[in-house]
């Protein structure tokens, strides 16, 4: 039922998330859009001047100078006779002269008052009208008009004032089956269409927000493709004549059958890539006084020629009062020629921005693997590395999909995998949270009485190890066993005893624990331990070995605790001691025991020994002997050669180690001292020099740190009877 449970509350939102991301809602495309405009305002496009674009601008103050809107198309042309003869290599108005001229003399002659307009208009016989001179000016320059497409049934049709100034050419599938296509046109006068050069619909596409993203290269009219303004100024700027429109399936193209749309837009010489819809995602730039030059200024002469030589002028308007004005990622408000002019310099640049017709699949398909992955993970990891995981696979979606837009020019969208991987990661913890306690709560009560608190922990969080069986590992075990105990017990009673030994085990058990000990066992008095397991610990013997030391300081305080209570008493005291066995070895390690009582534990002939070393000290009259496995693995330590002796139960001689002090003693001149001695006494007792090994374990047992005192004492003992020394049995 958990799994089942488990499974519903990690696929609902992962199942959720991949509907949506299929769908693509309204919503979520603005939140999408949101972010990449985010991008677009973190690293915008840098404005380089050097770029041959200019707006020239009719703004406030060309209004205050000039005149109010729509000036008359005589001034209109002396503005675009200057900007030729400045050298411009393409003028582009982004207006439309739809209607003839209101301000032209004829016209304005017919407003007049009966009595007057007679000899007026006849003295107006025989001059040229405003848009004829206007239209002379535009078939002498490289200009290009606008016009507006529309839905509406009314409105200049193309093949009549829409003349087609271009040729067009297509590979793949028809273009025309991509754009957006309209019913009408607003186009420019007859007369001034069949004199400019070129004709560029200037229709914007916002999205649902408003905002401008994409600027359309090509749209579809009654069944034709006409160009946007941008891309006939770049036409007529390079003296290009044809557009090559690539679409899917095009000979290069890997379409494999499918209509996917428009690819690229050749024009002249530049080959530009497009979305479906034969749009450009503008990488758009800050707004920039040094695009802008004012048309008064243009008109009076004073604007310097290599600010228009050679370069794309696009004519329009940034006055508040003429309501031309767009939104862009960058900016709530601006012209809306600059973004005809953005679009160019995008273009020329090369940059580039595209979210590519793929991105929606793969973004499915890692969602799809994100959350299946997390949710396989999430049962075996606690809630925070898993939270910890989370939140980096988040950052490395936000991070790759930065990446992709500052160094690949894609727009990759982090939010829909983002989303699912954190629906997933908290339905997931919810389902999890409470079996998970309940299993804590239950490892716990059981196996916190008989485990170090690391190994409940451990266990908690991994209640799968609680089978049969275990794993080999190399660990350090401890022995520790009260010597006398028996005799000491027959001196008390119950109760005394079992505050002796509660009183002794406890403190005892806090300096295994505090070593990074796991507790194995209690056996009467004696305390068995070891080492990594089941937490990792690269330097177990050592950590073994200074734990060892410490219980033997820890017991000459209770010692001196318990003298002094047995002073204040009134009775006699004799000093609590006991024997240390170490061993390093591989053996097995894990849950042993039945299907009703499980105890975490080891196994191995290292066991054995550690207890028989243990065994070892009484006869050797020390409190910590080691192997020497353990004293290679805990290199740092004051050891010294103790004796081969032949355990009880071992077919061979071992080497044991005397463990002296710690690592501060160890480099101590003291201990440079003691073992240059000891290892005389060493080779005198071996060679049967038992006078010098006499002496030389005489001056040790009085110059030696007092837990040492006893062990040379026995070898005084013996080199004095002139024997060697016996097997220990343990």
């Amino acid at each position: 039922m958990w799994s089942r449970l488990y499974w519903l509350a990690v696929g609902g939102p992962l199942a959720a998330g991949l509907v949506l991301m299929g769908a693509d809602p309204g919503p979520l495309a603005d939140a999408r859009n949101g972010l990449f405009d985010l991008y677009q305002r973190a690293a915008p496009r840098p404005y380089d001047p050097d770029l041959p674009v200019r707006i020239v601008d009719v703004d406030e103050a060309s209004l205050a100078r000039i005149g109010q809107w729509p000036w008359p198309r005589a001034t209109i042309a002396a503005l675009l006779d200057r900007l030729a003869g400045l050298g411009a290599g393409a003028i582009a108005f982004d207006m439309v002269f739809s209607e003839p001229d209101r301000l032209d003399p004829v016209a304005v002659a017919a407003l007049l008052p009966e009595e007057v307009r007679a000899p007026v208009v006849a003295a107006l016989v025989g001059r040229e009208g405003n848009d004829a001179r206007f239209a002379g000016v535009l078939a002498a320059s490289p200009s290009v008009l606008g016009a507006v497409l529309t839905d509406a049934q009314t409105g200049t049709k193309a093949g009549g004032a829409y003349p087609a100034k271009w040729g067009l050419a297509s590979a793949g599938d028809d273009p025309l089956a991509f754009v957006p296509r309209f019913s009408g046109a607003v186009a420019p006068l007859p007369v001034l269409a069949e004199a400019a050069k070129g004709i560029g619909a200037l229709n914007w596409l916002p999205d649902r927000d408003q905002v401008v993203r994409r600027v359309p290269l090509l749209l579809g009219l009654e069944g034709k493709l006409v160009p946007g303004l941008g891309a006939e100024a770049l036409r007529v700027a390079q003296g290009a004549s044809t557009y090559v429109v690539r679409a899917s399936n095009a000979s290069g193209d890997a379409g494999f059958g499918t209509r996917s749309g428009i690819t690229a837009v050749k024009i002249g010489a530049l080959d530009v890539p497009t979305d479906a819809m034969g749009e450009v995602r503008v990488r758009f730039s800050p707004t920039d006084p040094r695009r802008f030059l004012s048309a008064a200024a243009v008109l009076d002469g004073t604007v310097a020629r290599d600010e228009v030589e050679g370069r794309i002028i696009l004519v329009g308007t940034s006055a508040a009062g003429l309501m031309d004005t767009r939104a862009t990622p960058l900016d709530a408000a601006v012209a809306g020629v600059e973004i005809q002019a953005q679009l160019i310099e995008h273009v020329i640049t090369g940059a580039g921005l595209a979210r590519p017709d793929w991105a929606r699949g793969a973004e499915m398909v890692l969602t799809a693997v994100l959350g299946v992955l997390l949710a396989l993970v999430l049962p075996r990891v606690s809630a925070v590395t898993a939270g910890l995981a989370g939140v980096l696979v988040l950052a490395a979606l936000g991070a790759g999909a930065w990446f992709a837009f500052t160094r690949l020019d894609l727009l990759l969208d982090p939010m829909g995998p983002g989303a699912a991987v954190l629906g997933v990661y908290l339905l997931g913890v919810l389902a999890l949270y409470r079996d998970e306690q309940q299993q804590k709560k239950w490892v716990r009560s059981v196996f916190g009485r008989f485990v170090s608190p690391k190994v409940v922990e451990r266990l908690a969080e991994n209640p799968e190890r609680l089978v049969l069986g275990g794993e080999t590992r190399e660990i350090t075990i401890l022995f520790c066993d009260l010597r006398d105990f028996t005799s000491l017990s027959e001196t008390m009673d119950a109760q005394a005893l079992t505050r002796f030994m509660n009183a002794y085990l406890t403190p005892m058990t806090e300096v295994v624990l505090s070593h990074g000990g796991t507790i194995d066992k209690y056996i009467g008095d004696a305390i068995m331990a070891f080492w990594n397991a089941p937490m990792d610990d690269p330097h177990h013997a050592r950590n073994a070995a200074a734990c060892a030391l410490a219980m033997s300081r820890r017991l000459d305080a209770l010692n001196e605790d318990w003298r002094r209570a047995a002073e204040a008493a009134g009775r006699p005291y004799a000093p609590v001691r006991c024997g240390i066995g170490l061993a390093t070895g591989p053996c097995c390690v894990g849950n042993l025991g039945s299907d009703q009582r499980l105890e975490y534990s080891c196994l191995g002939d290292d066991v054995n020994l550690a207890s028989r070393i243990e065994g070892a000290t009484k006869s050797m009259r020390v409190d910590i002997l080691v192997s020497e496995a353990t004293r290679d693995a805990a290199a740092g330590l004051a050891f010294i050669e103790a004796d081969m002796l032949m355990l009880k139960g071992k077919s061979r001689a071992s080497q044991l180690h005397l463990l002296a002090g710690d690592a501060a003693f160890a480099i101590s001149d003291d201990f440079a001292a003691l073992a240059r001695d000891h290892a005389a006494l060493m080779s005198a007792y071996g060679a049967g020099d038992f006078a010098a090994a006499g002496a030389l374990a005489a001056a040790l047992e009085h110059n030696c740190p007092p837990r040492l005192s006893r062990f040379y004492a026995l070898y005084a003992e013996r080199s004095r009877e002139g024997r060697e020394v016996p097997s220990a049995s343990a």
